[in-house]
């Protein structure tokens, strides 16, 4: 048994902190504490978040009872208007199988068609087959082989010179 809760603005410190050594560890990069409290839990957030919860006499071997989250914000599309991003969708191993990640996915598939969006947009990793599997199973579609996008990255120096007039 588990439940979802959305945040906004402030989060309390503890799950705040959890999540983002979750997001750490799983996708392998360092936690930019400094500009997630900045970006997702200000008064003007960049992205908004669920997290999925479990009761203490469930938690971890570790304590926590913070064991997913689903990372969104909302995007526009030219062709097809209003759009939901989801950057991040994670579940803790131990308990994925459960309906985790489906009930986190769902809710921000209900928060976007709340919002009057048209599609969902997320990418997912080669490697990560389950989770490509999970996607698919979903109605999803791979858009790389459909309508034959290349996700475009320009940041760093070159950001910088691409910024210069």
């Amino acid at each position: 048994c588990f439940k979802l809760s959305q945040w906004a603005g402030r989060a309390p410190a503890a799950p705040r902190h959890r999540l983002q050594q979750v997001m750490a560890v799983f996708e392998a990069l360092p936690a930019w504490q400094r500009n997630l409290e900045q970006d997702g839990f200000s008064k003007n957030p960049f992205f908004h978040g669920i997290v999925a919860e479990v009761s203490d006499q469930h938690r971890t071997k570790d304590g926590h009872t913070k064991i997913g989250y689903a990372l969104y914000f909302y995007s526009y599309s030219s062709w097809a208007g209003r759009a939901i991003y989801m950057e991040d969708l994670y579940v803790m191993p131990e308990f994925r199988g459960k309906g985790i990640g489906k009930a986190l996915m769902s809710k921000v598939a209900q928060l976007g068609l709340a919002a009057g969006c048209n599609q969902l947009d997320f990418t997912v990793l080669d490697w990560n087959k389950s989770s490509l599997d999970f996607y698919l199973s979903q109605g999803c579609f791979d858009i790389t082989a459909t309508v034959g996008y290349h996700c475009m990255r320009c940041k760093g120096e070159a950001l910088e010179h691409l910024a210069q007039p």
